[in-house]
Order: structure tokens, then sequence, then C-alpha cells
């Protein structure tokens, strides 16, 4: 078993974001930055993640879940080192400790590693060079390039605030010198707060080395606190994302402008255009070809098919070498089969649409069986929902449906029937039969005035 413990800083309250939801809970690529920490921390394999929350911890809690998360409370906020004391209980005498921050959602899991592969024996630290320092703790170091000290921006002199070099708050240590230096910690200092930073002076007071390990990537080890450090760590991220699908070949017709909240996968030969959003899991097969301002959600579309501008996806599967949209809505529950036709302003909604039919403009199909080559004119509307219960549409192979009709479930459409355009199906309709239900005349009434609008 792996001798790592890793503590994850989030009781802060995030006062700058203005907000009643607590600072870790604001989305990243649609997953709250805590969980950006907490998935990183899961892929270095430590022995337990103790969180440390605060400001609304019960939402915080609710919301993370994971049977490998142990929580610890920091009613008070007095500082960095009372936020780990209050873990303490739970860090075994042995092995060694990495902190990490609850704001900071793009950790560098592979700087963390090299950090801690020196963490045994000493204690490491995380620094980047930043342009403007300003309010950041600055690395010390003495003349011989050596780490002594960090010391907090508020209580810096003007010297030491001139320093580039910064605390990323990201170290590393053995756990019995980390509960050696927590236990003589002070609040000696402009903020009253106890300063887990302190501990860096501690350990080169003992004659042990700090070993610093400077970053090259700021996004890495930069926190959000305001909404605008929110938008700003969001771009960085799609940025990211999309940096990742063009190199395994995805074609982007504008890498500023797509957006990823969850996870995408892409085959072979996958093309998007500008403005669409993908959520949850998505699956985008060899060939797919995505017009703009589509928006995807938990789908799997199959390869060859192409979805036009502006397609909502949700929970539903498409089959291969189909077509679907422009303005077409697919409702969880959706699967179409392969070669199949959805147009213009269709909605479709827990209904299987067999092989190579199509449903081409203005309808919807819902609560619905679909067979193969079926024709479902425009205009048609299943009538599943009697005001109480939904029931089931069932239309077998070979079908077609003429345009304007509508489908009062329940009810059977027989394979090769044909309904009428114009017509209201009530009742089961037998296979290889011509359906109608129209009035029985056309009436047009001599001298009828159209209403008119009332002067005020």
């Amino acid at each position: 078993m792996t001798d790592l413990n890793i503590v994850i800083l989030a009781a802060g309250k995030g006062t700058r974001m203005r907000s009643d939801l607590p600072k870790v809970l604001h989305a990243i690529g649609g997953t709250p930055i805590l969980h950006h920490v907490i998935n990183a921390a899961r892929k270095l394999n430590p022995q337990k993640i103790i969180v440390v929350y605060g400001f609304g911890g019960e939402q915080v809690q609710q919301q993370t879940p994971g049977e490998d998360l142990v929580w610890v409370l920091q009613a008070e906020q007095l500082g960095t080192g009372h936020a780990v004391q209050q873990a303490l209980p739970h860090l075994p005498a042995q092995g060694k400790t990495l902190i990490l921050l609850g704001d900071v959602p793009l950790v560098d899991v592979e700087a963390c590693r090299d950090m801690l592969s020196q963490a045994d024996a000493h204690l490491v630290v995380q620094t980047f060079i930043k342009d403007d320092p300003t309010g950041y703790g600055r690395i010390v170091r003495n003349a011989q390039n050596q780490v002594v000290a960090i010391v907090e921006h508020k209580d810096a002199s003007e010297a030491q605030r001139a320093l580039q070099e910064v605390n990323t708050g990201i170290m590393a240590m053995p756990n019995a010198a980390l509960k050696h230096w927590l236990a003589q910690l002070q609040n000696n200092n402009a903020q009253q707060e106890y300063y887990l930073t302190d501990i860096i002076a501690m350990s080169v007071n003992e004659g042990r080395a700090v070993l610093p390990h400077v970053v090259a990537d700021a996004w890495s080890v930069t926190g959000i606190n305001s909404k605008l450090d929110l938008q700003q760590m969001e771009r960085e991220y799609q940025h990211r994302q999309a940096l990742n699908l063009m190199t395994q070949g995805v074609t982007l017709m504008d890498a500023q402008r797509i957006d990823i909240r969850g996870h995408l996968n892409c085959g072979r030969d996958v093309r998007i255009d500008v403005n669409c959003v993908f959520e949850g899991e998505v699956t985008l097969e060899d060939g797919v070809d995505v017009g703009p301002n589509c928006v995807i959600k938990n789908a799997v579309i199959a390869r060859n098919t192409t979805l036009a501008a502006f397609t909502h996806i949700e929970e539903a599967r498409v089959g291969q070498d189909s077509k679907v949209g422009p303005f077409a809505r697919l409702r969880p529950g959706t699967h179409l089969a392969a070669e199949t036709h959805v147009g213009n302003f269709v909605e479709l909604k827990n209904a299987s649409v067999g092989l190579g039919s199509k449903v081409n403009h203005l309808s919807y199909v819902g609560d619905a069986t679909v067979g193969a080559n079926v024709n479902i004119g425009a205009g048609t509307i299943t009538c599943n929902y009697d005001g109480a219960n939904k029931h089931q549409t069932v239309i077998e192979d070979d079908v077609f449906v003429g345009s304007d009709s509508q489908l009062v479930a329940p009810v059977t459409i027989g394979k090769g029937a044909t309904i009428a355009a114009g017509s209201t199906i009530t009742k089961d309709v037998p296979a290889e039969t011509l359906t109608l239900c129209r009035a029985r005349e056309q009436r047009s009434i001599q001298g009828w005035k159209r209403p008119q609008k009332v002067k005020k």
C-alpha cells in the first residue's frame, strides 16, 4: 500500500466570488473546481485523501462523492497551518503528505510526482516565477541560492516584495516532520493566522534542507478567487481541451469556440464547427461531422453521421450514416438506427427509430417505436400524454404517415400502412391499408366576414 496521504485545503469562503455557492463548487469545464483537484489527487494513488472544509461544508460534501475521501472541518478560518492541523489526527506517524489547494483546478500531476520522489526525507516546496507577485508569499533564498523562508506579502519588506519567485501553496514532506513543525506554529504576523509556510524556516533552522520545485506552467498553480479568475481559468481549460483534440486529429473550425463540459471521445476524421457544447460523456465515432451551434450531452454518435446546425441531443444514440438537423432535438431515451434522417424542427423523446426511416419536418415523436423504412410527414404528432399517463405508439416497418397527422396513443400502425395527410388516428391501423380520417365535405361559406379589431 502506498505511504502517501494528500491533504486538500478547501475551507475558504471565497468572498470575492460574491456568491452563496461555496467557491470550490463553482465549475470549470462543467466540473466543480474541487472535483478537478480530487481527480488529480487520485491519479497519485494515495492511501487517503483528506479534504479540509469550512464554508458551505454540508453542500460541498453532498456534491463531492467518494468513499476514499476523509472530511475534516475547519470551523474557524485561522490560516493554512491551522487547516492542516485539523487533518493531523488522520495522518499516520510514518509516510509522507502532499498538500494541495482546493481552488487550484489545473494541478500538474507529473510535477507532484517529481516532488514526492524527494519528499521521503525533505520538505519540498513548489514555486514559480510571477511577473507581478503582488499578494503572493515570496520565496527567500540565501547567498547559496538555498530556500530559507517564505514570507507572506503583508509581512514582507520592500526588498522581499521585489522578489518574483513565489509560493504556490503546494508542498510535500515526511509526516513525522510535519507533525513536529505544526506543533510549533504561532500566529505572530500581520493577519494573526497560523501560516503553513512558517514550517520552511523551521526546517532550515533544524538543518534540514528545503528543496524548491520550480514549475513553468503558471496555470497549474493558479487559484480562483473571483468570477474573473473563474472565466479566465475556464478559457484556459477549454484551450487545453481543444489542443488535445487537435493533437488526436480532430478538425476544429475554431479552437477558441468550443466548450467541453465533461469528456469528449473522438474517432478519426471528426469535424466540429464553431460554438458547439459537449456535456457529460459524449462519443463521436469516425467521420462524424458536427455543424455549428450544436449542444450534445451524454450521447453516442455513430460513424459517418452528420449533425446539422443547432441540433440538440441529450442522452440519446444516433446510428451510423445518419443525418440529424438542422434545429432538431433528440431528448432522453431516443435511439436512432443507421441511415436515419431527422430534420428541421423535429423533436423525439423516448423513441426508437428503425433503419433508414425519416422524420424530416416539424414533427413530434414521443414514447414511440418506429420500424424500418418509415416516412413520417411534416407536422405529425404522436399524442402520447392523456393528462395523467404516457402511452406508446408503434409504427411498424414501411409505413407512410402523411403530413399533419395525429396518432393518438396507445395505437399501432400496421406494416406497410399509409396514413392520409390530415388524419387523426385513434384506433389501430391494419397492415397494407390506406387509412384516413377527415371531415366528409369541404364547405365554403359565402358572405362570411372576418372579425375586425375593436377600436378603443
